[in-house]
This record gives structure tokens, sequence and C-alpha cells, in this order.
């Protein structure tokens, strides 16, 4: 039997695929780097002494949260 050969098309895209990450090394850098800026604003929450109704645990703790987040969309949408 005669065997099928793959178009050369098809042949380029499978190889691209293979090769190719999603995100570049850039985008990587910046999520860890968001990773970081999200795990920083649990630390100032969790605190084990002073006030639970302090500054720093009911502001300024969430708002490092949510920049965290927010330079995480960031690096996953940066071309």
């Amino acid at each position: 039997m005669a065997e099928k050969k793959a178009s050369p098309i098809f042949k380029d895209i499978k190889d691209t695929k293979q090769n190719e990450l999603v995100f570049g090394k850039k985008n990587y850098q910046l999520l860890l780097i968001s990773i970081a800026i999200v795990a920083v604003g649990f630390i100032l929450m969790m605190g084990t002494t002073g006030d639970i109704y302090d500054f720093r645990r009911t502001l300024l703790a969430p708002l490092v949260v949510l920049f965290g987040f927010g330079f995480g969309i960031y690096a996953v949408l940066k071309k």
C-alpha cells in the first residue's frame, strides 16, 4: 500500500506548534513579578500584631493585591 504523505503546509504548522511557546520570555517575567506582588499583598494582610482594622490590613494590602492581579492581566495581554 502507498503511504499518505502529509502536505507541506501541515508539516510546517506542526513544526511551528512544537517549537513555539504560548507567551514570550518577557510575558513570563511579568507574570512572575505579578505573582510576587500578590504574595506581598497577602503577607501585608496577614500580620500577627496590631489592630485588625489598621490601615495596612484594610486598605494597603487589598490595593497591593488588586494591583498585582491587574499587572498579571497586563502581562498576559502584552504582545
